[in-house]
């Protein structure tokens, strides 16, 4: 009983010491922070809220339970049988583009957006793993991206999601954090940024259905169905959303992660239609599936938008959860077809034109 208690012990001041120190978790909420974020509709005792209950909270047995089944069930074809290969681009690509408005995925759910004149980055996640440590997850599929960071040129803004580890990344910030003019992020994500020496001064905070303005471009921060928290003890302490970017011709959606809601008809009756609706789907699982959804929600979702074609994301990027890696993508086109829903699937670096028309991508998944 002694030897347990001592372990139990130096388990729990090991966890402190790191979370307190390794500078990855990022940074806590103020008092004077949380104060000013009870004018917000969505922050209610002391931490950000859903519109609907969600999500669930789990009790201990069903966090052990659902631990002990991610790390040991085995799942076929969880990962391609091979490294993920992008397309290239070269900086020079990137600062002399006037053409019209394209994005280039780099895998899961991170994207460059080049649109009237701006360059942009969403949820730029760069690393192997999705975790604080290298050692505390698995290596994402694409080992390249379409460019090296330490090559990208100047960012006019990155735009965040919400703070999982998936999306907000501490080694990606540090390498764009000097070449980037401006961040904006949902309520309390700036204090990561913070953290990790983003002056103040470079990031804005929007709560849901906010807007602001980047010279010609209007940005809106919308509501998403799901949660955040960096560490055992922070849950819920900043917000998370999805995001509308509109020019003089384009309109884009960017879902972040959600659960299936009535949100999506909400933006998009308010904001739509879009010419082009990145919408997660992938990592998803039943006993989660209020806060990720399922395929067939996200095409369903595609529909709620008003989206003239949607592109699946937050998939071919990290294993996050217990399905096969291609599930999302061939379970959205089966069902995106009794909807009559476009679907693009195009390649990690392939240029993306957001007004085309065409649908020429390939289902490259299906060679790995």
């Amino acid at each position: 009983m002694i030897t347990t208690l001592i372990i139990i012990g130096l388990l729990v001041v090991t966890y402190f010491v790191f979370t307190n120190y390794y500078p990855s978790f990022g940074g806590d909420l103020t008092k004077q922070q949380q104060e000013v974020y009870k004018t917000s509709q969505q922050f209610k005792n002391g931490k950000f809220q859903n519109t609907n209950p969600v999500p669930k909270d789990l009790s201990f047995k069903e966090n052990v339970q659902l631990m002990y089944t991610f790390f040991t069930k085995k799942v076929p074809n969880a990962r391609p049988k091979e490294d993920l290969k992008p397309i290239g681009i070269d900086s020079l690509n990137i600062v002399n583009y006037i053409g019209k408005a394209r994005m280039i995925w780099f895998g899961h759910s991170s994207f460059l957006l080049q649109i009237d004149g701006k360059t942009i980055l969403l949820d730029p996640m760069f690393s192997k793993v999705a975790a604080p440590h290298p050692l505390l997850g698995a290596n994402r599929f694409n080992e390249e991206f379409p460019i090296a960071i330490d090559k990208l040129p100047k960012i006019d803004a990155v735009i965040f999601s919400h703070d999982h580890y998936d999306h907000l990344d501490y080694e990606s910030i540090l390498k764009i954090k000097d070449k980037t003019t401006h961040f904006y992020v949902p309520l309390g994500v700036g204090s990561h940024l913070k953290a990790w020496d983003v002056p103040s001064n470079k990031i804005t905070e929007l709560d849901w259905w906010q807007d602001v303005q980047l010279d010609a471009l209007n940005l809106v921060c919308t509501p998403a169905q799901h949660f955040s928290g960096r560490k055992l003890n922070n849950g819920q302490s900043t917000l998370w959303s999805s995001w509308v970017i509109q020019s003089k011709n384009e309109n884009i959606y960017f879902s972040g992660d959600s659960g299936y809601a009535n949100h999506f008809k909400e933006i998009g009756d308010k904001y739509g239609p879009f010419d082009l609706a990145l919408m997660e789907c992938g990592q998803y699982d039943e006993m989660w599936s209020d806060i990720h959804m399922m395929p067939e929600e996200t095409a369903l979702a595609g529909i709620d938008i008003k989206a003239n074609k949607i592109m699946p994301i937050h998939w071919a990027g990290f294993k996050l959860a217990l399905h096969e890696w291609t599930d999302p993508i061939e379970r959205i086109n089966k069902k995106a077809k009794t909807l009559n829903l476009n679907v693009i699937t195009p390649r990690i670096g392939e240029e993306i034109i957001v007004k085309d028309a065409k649908n020429n991508y390939t289902q490259w998944w299906k060679t790995l």
